[in-house]
């Protein structure tokens, strides 16, 4: 188990940018509280259309990390994670309208980011991303993706203010055993320190993270000289660059010397999704077919209900109507005695004044 966390981040503008005079896109942000340990990131979109996505970017960062610190056991311990995928949408939904007003937008594309997230409390550890950019998961036995960039063959990605951006959210909650340190990063970094190809992440993001072993000022430091020289100038055309670590003191490194630098690439097939869901749409037709008739059958068949079951009350009421229907009885029965009785006193009457009249 750790002894400690420290969370540290850092954005600058590329050399694209600046060469074009447009502001820097990119948002970070890293904030303990309640505690909770939260890095988040963006990157605003790029084009024309997208004329303030770095408001987004930096709303996007903030409002997440706010409510993960304020909500982070409601968010944890809800099993529905497309609710909760769900929720963290709307959350930035409500927050990019304000910005719409305060600005004066048409539409809410121009505030348009990508999103990525990792929340620690205790033990318990949840991660979001939609969009490029990576995570990586640093152990004592070396370094690897937790998330990959989500781009198509065309390189488009997706956004947080897609109209189904909760669809495209990768969520994922675990812990952190075993874990020594979360790197995140937005494309800017990521495509110097990340090999799609080949799935692998490079040792320098070891070393990264391990400069915050020192604390939070030295590793922001050391991620500020190691992006402004190395990777954004490294290029002419280089991107806007974000990254944020989380470090697990009291935890093992492991050793960068000796991790692998070069991987073979992904083995390439002509198999694809969009092929495999046409092939079922047949098959998903006939089953829905089958599954509603059962459903109609079964709905036609249901027997009629039986009678509730008599409560005392009830049984005390036939018991009662069973009481007066024998006293009824009963009450029947003595009057035909009595009738019977007077019918046979008169019939002797009538005999014996025979019998007189006869002797007279």
């Amino acid at each position: 188990m750790y002894s400690g966390i420290t969370v540290g981040c850092f954005t600058t503008i590329g050399n694209k940018h600046v060469s074009r005079g447009t502001p820097c896109e990119d948002a970070s942000c890293a904030v303990s509280r309640n505690g909770v340990s939260v890095v988040c990131i963006a990157d605003g979109a790029g084009g024309k259309q997208y004329t303030d996505a770095r408001f987004g970017s930096k709303c996007a960062v903030d409002t997440i990390a706010s409510v993960l610190c304020d909500h982070f056991d409601a968010l944890y311990q809800e099993n529905r994670e497309a609710a909760v995928r769900g929720y963290l949408m709307a959350k930035l939904r409500v927050e990019f309208s304000k910005i719409m007003d305060e600005r004066d937008l048409d539409v809410i594309d121009r505030l348009s980011c990508t999103l990525l997230f990792a929340a620690v409390k205790d033990r318990r550890l949840m991660i979001g991303h939609i969009g490029d950019g990576l995570i990586a998961r640093i152990s004592p036995s070396g370094v690897s993706p937790f998330t990959m960039p989500q781009n198509d063959r065309e390189g488009k990605t997706y956004f947080v203010t897609a109209a189904h951006a909760d669809n495209y959210m990768r969520f994922i909650k675990t812990t952190v055993d075993d874990c020594h340190a979360i790197a995140l990063m937005t494309d800017g970094v990521q495509d110097s320190v990340y090999n799609e190809d080949a799935g692998l992440v490079k040792p320098v993001v070891v070393k990264l993270a391990e400069t915050f072993s020192e604390g939070r000022e030295a590793g922001e430091a050391a991620l500020k000289e190691t992006v402004e020289k190395y990777i954004v100038g490294g290029s002419n055309v280089s991107d806007d660059a974000s990254i944020g670590i989380l470090y697990f003191e009291g935890t093992d490194a492991p050793d960068a010397g000796a991790l692998e630098s070069t991987a073979d690439k992904f083995g390439d097939s002509d198999d694809s999704f969009k092929e495999l869901s046409l092939q079922i749409k047949p098959e998903l037709v006939k089953a829905q077919e089958i599954i509603t008739h059962k459903k109609t059958e079964e709905t036609s068949s249901v027997p009629e209900p039986e009678a509730p079951a008599k409560t005392e009350p009830a049984a005390e009421a036939d018991a009662n109507v069973e009481e007066k229907e024998i006293q009824g009885k009963t009450g029947v029965s003595k009057l035909s005695v009595a009738v019977f009785c007077i019918g046979l006193l008169l019939a002797v009457l009538g005999v014996v004044m025979f019998i007189l009249s006869r002797a007279g």
